[in-house]
C-alpha cells in the first residue's frame, strides 16, 4: 500500500497546466500526504499524458479493462507554460521547474524538481519539490526556535535538508545492497507492481524516480477510478503469481481499502505492510521476518531525527485507522512510549491532547477541533494528507506547540523506506532460490502386532498437508500445484532455480528374479527413505512409478509399498492419482484414432480434394499451419504460400501413404481386459469398408508412458513425441505423430502430466510419484524428471532412492542402458532386494502362485532351499558388477523366516560380491527397521561408483540384442526369426541402428521361460519381433511370446474392493 500521496483532484496553479505542489500564494500548502492507511486518496478526473486508463484503446490498442505499463518507460512532453529548459529541468524531458515563492523569508533557491515529483539536486540524487508556504505558516524542525509574525507565534523555517537527507540515504544503501546482489545475479533487478484506481502523477513521478535511483523496475496498473473490489482482487492475484515481481503496492481510493483486499496480496510481496500476516508477524515481534508500514516507520524515524526522545513520551495518535494505527502503536510501543489512539470526534480529545507529549495526525483536523487544544512544547506530526490547510492564516487561534513536522517529510521517507523493502524483498526472493536447508517434521509410528492390513495402518496415519511438507523440504509456494491435502505436482521451474545445486547421491533398489508375489522393492524403498530420514536425520526421497489400474483389480494389488513401509493415502497412491495414466490414454487413442482417420480419407479422396480439406480456406485466405509448414520443410518443399505448390508439391505433401500392414502404434485402456488382445475396427458402413486386426494394449505400455518416464524437459517431450514412429509408407519410409500433424495436440494433452507428484510416506518423507512404464515390455522405470528434482532438493549429502522393475537382470539393465544414458545421472550404489521365499524356489522348491496359499516348504525353515537357490542371487550380484556400481543386498524378512536361514543368505551375499548384506524389518517396524541398510548404503555410497555401460550404442542391432543375452541372461546365442531380422534391417535403414535396446521377456526367470528358475544355462534366446520405440529412444526385441494387454484371474482383487458410502473410505485395497 502506498505511503504516501496528493489526494483528490490535481491543483494546477500559477502558470498553465504547472503543477503546484504548495498550491497558490494565499491558499495555503498543498503537501504530499499520506491517508490512514498510508496510502493516497481519491486521484484526479483525468490520465496525464502519456498514459492510458485502463480500458481506454485509442492509439494503444490495449484490450479489455487492465493497461499495464512500466511509468519510467512514457517520457513526458514539457507542461504547457513551462520552461523545459530551465536549470534543474534538464536530466528528463518534459522537466517541469515549480515556481518559488515570491517573498519569503528565507526563501531557497529556485526547486530542483523534476516534473511535479521529485528532481535531482547538484550530486544528481532526488530530491522533492517544494511549492511555496502558505502565508502566514512555516513549518519547522522540532525543538528549533519560533518565529512571530504579527505577535503571534508561528512556526518557523521550511524543514532543512536533513529530513531529506534521510531518504536519500536510504536509496543509497537500497542501491548498494543491489549492486552487491548483482554480482552474483547480473540479471536480476527487482520489480515494484504498483496498482493504481484512478490516477496521481505526483506519487507516480516519486515512485519512479526513487526506483530509478535505486536500480529498481516499477510497473504501474492503472485501473478505472471506479474499479470494484473484485475488480481489484483479480489484478492483485495476477501479481501474485508473477514471479518477476518482487514489490507490490495499492494506490486506491481509501473506501476500496478493505480486508478482503488487503489481505488479497501475497505477505511475501506486500511491501506496504497490510496484510493480517504482516502485521501479526509484527505484533508477535517479529518484524525482521515481516514487512513494516513504510509510513508508520518514516513517522518514528523523523521524530528521532528531529532529536525528539520517545522513551517514556506520551503519544497521541489521531484519526489512524487499520495497519497504520497498528503499526504505529507496536513500534512506538518498542520504543518505550505510551501510546494511545483515539478519533477526532472522541469526547475526551482535549483532555488527551493536553497530556500528550507528541501528537500523530492520521487523517484531516475536522474545523471544528481547535488547534489550541494542543499544549505548548507538543511535537505534531502529520501523517494526513491536508493538515497543512490555507487557514491557518494570522487571525488564526494563537497555537502554542513547539513544531511540526509536515506530511511531505513522511511521505518522501516512507516511498524510500517502500523501495527498501523492495530490495529487501528481492534479496530475499534471490535466498529463496538457493538451495535451503530441510526443516522436515517427521512422523510418528505406533506399530501393531500382529501388522494390520495395509488400507488400515495408512488409515491411522494422518498425512502432513502436502503443502507443508513441500515447504519442509524446500519447494516455494509457486512451485506446487495442489491436488486435495495430500497430493500436489512440482513445476519443473525447479530445475533451474536449482541448476547450480549440486546432486545428491543415487540409489537404485532392484531385485532377484522375483516370484509371481513380488519380492517387496517398493516396501524396500519406502522402507530405507523412512531410515535415512526419519532416523538417522538425513536427506532422502524415493521416487517411484505410478502403478497401473490393471494389476490392482487384477490380481497384483497396488504398489504403494506395505506394512508399515508405505506412501500414504494408499488408496489415493493406487487410484487414479492426479490422472497422469488418463492423460497418456487419451493422447495415446487420440494418435490411434489419426492413423486410421487418415488412412481413410486417403483411399477415399482425390489429391486436390484432400490437399483443400487439409489446408482450407478460412475467410478467403488459405495458409499453413505452424506442423505443415515444418512438413513442408522436411519434404524439401520451401514454399509458404497454399496457392503456389504444383500438383505433384500438392499429393507429395497431403499424401502420407501408410502401409496398413506396418501401424505398429496400437490403442491402450488402463484395465486388464484379455478380449481386447486382438480386435477388428472398422467394421460399421460409415467406414467405406476400411476395416483391419489391431489390438488394445495396458496403458502404461504405450510409448507415450516410456517418453514421459525419459524426457527431462517439455521442449523434450514435444520433440519425442513428434519422433514417435507409427507406421511405414508404401516405400518403407516411417511415418511419425509429427506427419499426422498431432504433436501439438499431444503435447497439450501431456502438459500436466510432465509434472511430477509429491505425497509422503508413513513417516512423513517426501515421494515422487511420476511415470510407470511396464519393466518387461517397457524400461520400467519411474522418469527422470522426479531423480533430477529429487537430486536437486535432498541436497549433497541427501539421498534419492529410486526403482527398477521386476529382478536386476530386466529393470536395473534397462535402467543403466537406456535412462542412464537418457538422464546423464550416475548411480552410486544399487541395492539388490532378496527374499528367503524367492531363494526357496529358485532351489527347487514347488511353484508359487498368486492366489494359492504357499506350501510348507516355505513356511518352514530349510536350509539346503535357500543355499541352493543363493545361486539367483549370486548371479544377480555379478550382473550388477558389470556396471561397475557398489551392491548392497537387502533381505526382506518375513515372519516366517528363521535366524539361520537370514545369516546363511547375508553370508552368501558377501561372499558373491556385495559391499554388505543386511536383514530389513520395515514391513512390521517402519524406518526403524531399516537403519542397518541406511547405514550400509551410506558407507557405500562414500567408496565412490566406476559405472559403465554394458555396451556401445553404436554397436549394431544384433550384437547389442547378443550382449545383453549373454553377459545377463546366461545364454549361449540368440536365434532371431524372419520376422525379426526383416525388421531390424529395416530400422536399421530408417537410421535407427543407434538406439540402446529394451528387452522384452518375461521377468519369471532369467531365460526366455517362465519355469526354468535358479541361473539356466547354455539356452538359445529366441526373437521373435523387433519393435522401435522412437520417441522413447529405444528398440524393443520381443523374447518368445510377450503379451501387452494383462487379463484377469479367476477371482480379481476387486472382489474384495469396496466403498463404504456413509463415510466415503476405500475398503479391500492392499
Amino acid at each position: 500500500m502506498p505511503s504516501g500521496g496528493a489526494r483528490g483532484p490535481w491543483r494546477r496553479g500559477g502558470r498553465s497546466d504547472q503543477i503546484s505542489v504548495g498550491g497558490s500564494q494565499g491558499a495555503g500548502p498543498r503537501v504530499l500526504g499520506a491517508n490512514m492507511f498510508g496510502a493516497p486518496a481519491a486521484c484526479g478526473e483525468s490520465a496525464p499524458p502519456g498514459r492510458l486508463w485502463a480500458g481506454d484503446r485509442a492509439g494503444a490498442g490495449i484490450p479489455g479493462r487492465r493497461a499495464a505499463q512500466i511509468a519510467r518507460s512514457a517520457p513526458r512532453a514539457p507542461a504547457a507554460g513551462s520552461d523545459a529548459t530551465a536549470p534543474g529541468a534538464q536530466g528528463r524531458k518534459g522537466a517541469v521547474r515549480p515556481r518559488a515563492g515570491a517573498g519569503r523569508r528565507g526563501a531557497r533557491p529556485p526547486a530542483r524538481a523534476v516534473g511535479p515529483g521529485l528532481g535531482r539536486d547538484a550530486a544528481g540524487l532526488p530530491g522533492p519539490l517544494r511549492g511555496p508556504p502558505a502565508q502566514g505558516l512555516r513549518v519547522r524542525l522540532a525543538g528549533s526556535g519560533g518565529w512571530r509574525r504579527g505577535g503571534l507565534p508561528c512556526p518557523e523555517t521550511p524543514p532543512p535538508l536533513a529530513r531529506e537527507e534521510r531518504a536519500l540515504e536510504v536509496i543509497q544503501n537500497s542501491k548498494e545492497v543491489l549492486s552487491l546482489l548483482q554480482e552474483k545475479n547480473p540479471a536480476f533487478k527487482p520489480v515494484l507492481a504498483i496498482i493504481q484506481a484512478g490516477d496521481d502523477n505526483l506519487m507516480q513521478e516519486i515512485n519512479q524516480n526513487l526506483a530509478e535511483e535505486a536500480g529498481l523496475n516499477i510497473t504501474h496498473i492503472c485501473l478505472p477510478p471506479d474499479s470494484g473490489e473484485d475488480e481489484i482482487i483479480d489484478e492483485i492475484l495476477k501479481i501474485n503469481e508473477d514471479t518477476r515481481v518482487h514489490g507490490l503496492a495499492l494506490q486506491i481510493s481509501e473506501s476500496s481499502f478493505s480486508n478482503k483486499v488487503l489481505n488479497a496480496l501475497k505477505p511475501e510481496k506486500d511491501v506496504d505492510g497490510v496484510t493480517d500476516i504482516n502485521l501479526g508477524k509484527l505484533v508477535r515481534g517479529d518484524a525482521h521476518e515481516c514487512f513494516v508500514s513504510p509510513v508508520a516507520r518514516a513517522v518514528i524515524e523523523l521524530l528521532e531525527k528531529s532529536g525528539v526522545n520517545l522513551d517514556g513520551k506520551k503519544i497521541l495518535v489521531i484519526g489512524a485507522h487499520g495497519s497504520l494505527e497498528a503499526a504505529l502503536q507496536c513500534l512506538f510501543q518498542r520504543k518505550g512510549s505510551m501510546t494511545m489512539s483515539s478519533q477526532w470526534k472522541t469526547p475526551q480529545l482535549q483532555s488527551k491532547l493536553q497530556e500528550a507529549d507528541i501528537v500523530v495526525l492520521g487523517s484531516p483536523k475536522p474545523e471544528e477541533i481547535p488547534l489550541s487544544w494542543i499544549q505548548p512544547g507538543t511535537t505534531v506530526l502529520n501523517c494526513s494528507h491536508d493538515f497543512l490547510s490555507g487557514k491557518l492564516g494570522c487571525g488564526s487561534p494563537v497555537v502554542h506547540f513547539s513544531g511540526l513536522i509536515a506530511d511531505n517529510d513522511v511521505s518522501l521517507l516512507a516511498a524510500a523506506l517502500r523501495i527498501q523493502n523492495v530490495v529487501s524483498s528481492g534479496r530475499r526472493w534471490l535466498r529463496e532460490q538457493q538451495y535451503s536447508r530441510w526443516r522436515l517434521h517427521c512422523l510418528k509410528l505406533q506399530p501393531l502386532s500382529p501388522v494390520p492390513s495395509d488400507i488400515e495402518i495408512s488409515r491411522a496415519q494422518t498425512p502432513k498437508a502436502v503443502d507443508v511438507l513441500a515447504k519442509e523440504i524446500g519447494l516455494l509456494p509457486d512451485e506446487i500445484e495442489i491436488y486435495g491435502k495430500s497430493k500436489a505436482k512440482v513445476r519443473l521451474s525447479l530445475l533451474e532455480r536449482l541448476k547450480d545445486q549440486a546432486d545428491g547421491k543415487y540409489v537404485l533398489v532392484a531385485g532377484i528374479t522375483p516370484t509371481p508375489l513380488g519380492e517387496g522393492k517398493s516396501t524396500v524403498t519406502i522402507g530405507l527413505v523412512q531410515a535415512l530420514t526419519a532416523h538417522l536425520n538425513v536427506n532422502s526421497f524415493a521416487c517411484l512409478r505410478q502403478p497401473s489400474q490393471g494389476p490392482t483389480f487384477g490380481v497384483k494389488g497396488g504398489a504403494a509399498g506395505g506394512g508399515y513401509a508405505q506412501v500414504i493415502p494408499m488408496e489415493e497412491f493406487n487410484l487414479h492419482l492426479t490422472g497422469d495414466i488418463h492423460a497418456i490414454t487419451a493422447a495415446n487413442n487420440l494418435l490411434a484414432a489419426a492413423i486410421d482417420t487418415r488412412i481413410l480419407h486417403e483411399n477415399t479422396q482425390t489429391d486436390k480434394a484432400l490437399y483443400n480439406r487439409l489446408v482450407p480456406s478460412v475467410n478467403g485466405v488459405r495458409e499453413f499451419s505452424k506442423i505443415q509448414l515444418a512438413r513442408l520443410k522436411r519434404l524439401g518443399i520451401n514454399k509458404t504460400d497454399p496457392n503456389t505448390l504444383t500438383e505433384e508439391e500438392m499429393r507429395k505433401f497431403a499424401r502420407l501413404d501408410i502401409d496398413p500392414s506396418t501401424v505398429t502404434w496400437q490403442r491402450v485402456l488402463d484395465t486388464n481386459d484379455r478380449f481386447l488382445r486382438k480386435i477388428t475396427i472398422g467394421q460399421a458402413n460409415t467406414e467405406k469398408g476400411y476395416s483391419r486386426q489391431a489390438q488394445f494394449d495396458i496403458a502404461v505400455a504405450s510409448e507415450i508412458m516410456a517418453v514421459l518416464a525419459l524426457t527431462d524437459s517439455l521442449t523434450d517431450m514435444k520433440e519425442r513425441l513428434g519422433r514417435m514412429v507409427v507406421a511405414s509408407d508404401k516405400s518403407g519410409q516411417p511415418v511419425t505423430a509429427e506427419d499426422l500433424g498431432v504433436t501439438g495436440a499431444l503435447t497439450v494433452l501431456m502438459k500436466d502430466a510432465i509434472k511430477p507428484n509429491l505425497m509422503q510416506t508413513l513417516e512423513g518423507t517426501p515421494v515422487f510419484v511420476h511415470a510407470g512404464p511396464f519393466a518387461n515390455i517397457a524400461h520400467g522405470n519411474s522418469s527422470v524428471l522426479a531423480d533430477k528434482i529429487a537430486l536437486k532438493l535432498v541436497g549433497e549429502e541427501g539421498f534419492v532412492v529410486t526403482e527398477a522393475g521386476f529382478g536386476a537382470d530386466i529393470g536395473m539393465e534397462k535402467f543403466f542402458n537406456i535412462k542412464c544414458r537418457a538422464s546423464g545421472l550416475v548411480p552410486n550404489v544399487v541395492v539388490l532386494v532378496a527374499t528367503v521365499r524367492a531363494l526357496k524356489m529358485h532351489g527347487g522348491g514347488p511353484s508359487v502362485t498368486a492366489g494359492i496359499p504357499l506350501k510348507r516348504e516355505y513356511t518352514e525353515e530349510n536350509i539346503p532351499l535357500v543355499a541352493d537357490g543363493c545361486c539367483n542371487l549370486q548371479k544377480q550380484i555379478q550382473i550388477t558388477q558389470l556396471f561397475g556400481v557398489p551392491v548392497v543386498v537387502a533381505l526382506n524378512v518375513f515372519k516366517t523366516d528363521t535366524r539361520a536361514e537370514i545369516d546363511l543368505v547375508c553370508e552368501l551375499a558377501k561372499r558373491a560380491g556385495a559391499f554388505d548384506a543386511v536383514p530389513c524389518y520395515h514391513w512390521s517396524v517402519g524406518g526403524k527397521g531399516s537403519v542397518d541398510l541406511a547405514r550400509a548404503v551410506r558407507e557405500a555410497a562414500s567408496e565412490g561408483s566406476r559405472f559403465q555401460f554394458l555396451y556401445d550404442v553404436q554397436l549394431p542391432i544384433v550384437e547389442k540384442i547378443r550382449t545383453i543375452a549373454q553377459a545377463v541372461y546366461g545364454a549361449k546365442d540368440i536365434e532371431l526369426s524372419p520376422e525379426a531380422q526383416a525388421k531390424i534391417e529395416r530400422y536399421t535403414q530408417q537410421g535407427f541402428g543407434n538406439l540402446p535396446i529394451c528387452m522384452a521377456k518375461t521377468h519369471l526367470s532369467l531365460s526366455h521361460q517362465a519355469d526354468k528358475k535358479g541361473v539356466p544355462k547354455d539356452f538359445i534366446l529366441p526373437i521373435s519381433d523387433v519393435r522401435a520405440s522412437i520417441g522413447a529412444g529405444f528398440i524393443y526385441p520381443l523374447v518368445g511370446t510377450m503379451s501387452t494387454m494383462p487379463g484377469l484371474p479367476t477371482r480379481p482383487c476387486f472382489y474384495d474392493i469396496d466403498l463404504d458410502t456413509e463415510t466415503e473410505q476405500v475398503k479391500g485395497l492392499f
